[in-house]
């Protein structure tokens, strides 16, 4: 059902100079006064007091939808809280194609460290650090609320010429997309559309990957520990990690795949047994760390760990370039596990990891220096009785995701007993380059004429929503325009206002492009 009436258009502005931000019936003096684009600033800053972590948007959506209604504009609401607001074009854009705006509303919550904040009560405590905004303590989520932000200007306006507008809203686009695979399009007449779920400001984007998931579980077939084995960890840090879709191409060390090297070179040189084995944080992060505690014989302590640390110092030799601050240490535990994997179920975990495919796997042929498919061996931990092993695949092309995918299945089927490999979450389509895009062409104008210079026009390795939109509306042109975001998913997150100040004539100028 589509909510909002025409009616009369009742106050409902944003934050200007001066001007309080309420949140739970507390009033605050405006942070972002005097910061421009003051229009777009206003909004930032109204949704930073609202709670919108993953699975928490209710708040933000509500905001919008009040808002929507204070301005007679139609809405649609689903019940995972995406929202569509439409808005007609403006005199003389009446019958101009329609436009299709999209960001996600939910942010990373995520606190530094010794940092006490309640998302739900207490809203973001904005911060102006010279040109940058950041929060006190906490992510900013200007990944994705300045998108949001950008939508709510040019729905507020009534000075900027624009063709109708249909802005979608998605939710818990950071824990999956799931938002973005649930949201109905079917409403949807608009044939171009515009993403600002982008973080350079120098750049038009004009495609990226989809990405799915597998986990691989390895039962672990606890036994008791031998008597008067001693234990032995094996410890691997200081590699530089970094995000999967962005860093993958480096070539820098996977602490999970060195770690299942080690343990081989280990189970090579004497009997051992496997008590614990961990690493990384995330699917999406190349571990940079990861551990192991062996149990070995008094007798085969010598020589277990002089193959190890033999090994060790050819990894380090290897990755001297990519992981330079690598450290490898293997040194005697401080008391022995009361339990320990199977033999059996110890080699088919190394070797499961050993075989797993992992980074780039396939350069992309269309688009010059992009590698077109990849796959990051993740996390893994012990949970129960089983051994899990996370990674996500990221490719331009969904047949070759895919044939990863199925490969992965293949090696856990060729591992036998106690060895199962599923995918997990979505299975999120690529946003495919096309070189006769129009929306890339108007864009470009646009940006020489505001910025003064030719943008970089980019297609990504990394995974958004917007395939979900490409794959499900025939013929959508689209593009991303983006601002400079610095250090997202972190506390550390900031955004330069001065690119926004730069971005947000870009983005009417365009908006003025789109009149045919």
């Amino acid at each position: 059902m589509w909510l909002g009436a025409k009616v009369k258009r009742t106050p409902f502005a944003p934050c200007q100079a001066g001007l309080s931000v309420e949140h739970e019936g507390e009033t605050h003096v405006s942070v972002l006064q005097g910061i421009e684009p003051q229009e777009v600033m206003g909004f930032f800053e109204k949704l930073s007091a609202k709670h919108r972590c993953s699975q928490h948007e209710k708040q933000a959506t509500d905001f919008i939808a009040e808002f929507a209604t204070a301005r007679g504009l139609v809405y649609h609401r689903d019940a995972l809280d995406n929202i569509i607001v439409k808005k007609p074009g403006t005199a003389g854009y009446e019958n101009s194609p329609t436009v299709i705006l999209h960001g996600h509303i939910d942010m990373v919550c995520k606190l530094d460290d010794g940092v006490e904040h309640d998302f739900a009560t207490q809203g973001v405590k904005l911060v102006v650090d010279g040109d940058r905004i950041r929060a006190a303590g906490t992510t900013l989520g200007a990944d994705n609320g300045l998108g949001i932000s950008y939508m709510l200007a040019l729905l507020d306006s009534t000075d900027i010429p624009h063709p109708p507008l249909e802005c979608v809203m998605t939710v818990m686009e950071e824990m999956g997309k799931v938002g973005g695979d649930n949201v109905d399009l079917t409403t949807l007449t608009g044939k171009r559309m515009i993403d600002f779920n982008w973080i350079e400001e120098k750049q038009l984007l004009a495609g990226c990957s989809g990405d799915v998931s597998c986990r691989i579980d390895v039962d672990t077939q606890w036994q008791a520990a031998p008597a008067g084995a001693v234990a032995l960890v094996i410890d691997i840090r200081g590699l530089r990690g970094g995000h999967c879709e962005f860093d993958i191409h480096f070539e820098r060390g996977n602490a999970i795949v060195l770690l299942a090297r080690l343990m081989r070179a280990a189970m090579k040189a004497g009997p051992v047994q496997v008590a614990t084995v961990m690493g990384g944080v995330q699917n999406n992060v190349i571990p940079a760390e990861a551990q192991a505690t062996l149990l070995v014989a008094p007798a085969e302590l010598g020589a277990v760990t002089q193959a190890v640390e033999a090994l060790a110092r050819d990894i380090r030799s290897e990755f001297r370039i990519a992981d330079p601050d690598m450290r490898i240490s293997v040194a005697r535990g401080d008391a022995a596990p009361a339990r320990v994997f199977s033999d059996a179920a110890a080699r088919r975990l190394v070797q499961v990891i050993s075989l797993l495919p992992n980074g780039i796997t396939n350069q992309n042929l269309e688009v010059a220096g992009n590698w077109e498919t990849s796959n990051n061996i993740g996390f893994m931990r012990t949970l129960g009785d089983q051994v899990e092993i996370t990674s996500t695949i990221t490719s331009a092309v969904t047949s070759r995701k895919h044939l990863l995918l199925d490969q992965m299945f293949q090696i856990a089927e060729l591992a036998g007993e106690g060895v199962r490999a599923k995918q997990i979450g979505l299975d999120a389509p690529e946003f495919p380059w096309n070189p006769r895009s129009r929306m890339l062409e108007i864009a470009k104008e646009s940006y020489e004429r505001v910025m003064g210079r030719k943008p970089d026009v980019l297609v990504s390795v990394c995974s958004l929503e917007l395939g979900m939109f490409t794959q499900r509306i025939e013929g959508l042109d689209t593009i991303g325009i983006g601002t400079n975001l610095y250090d997202l998913h972190s506390p550390k997150e900031s955004m330069d206002h001065t690119s926004a100040a730069r971005v947000w004539p870009l983005i009417k100028d365009v908006m003025r492009s789109l009149k045919h």
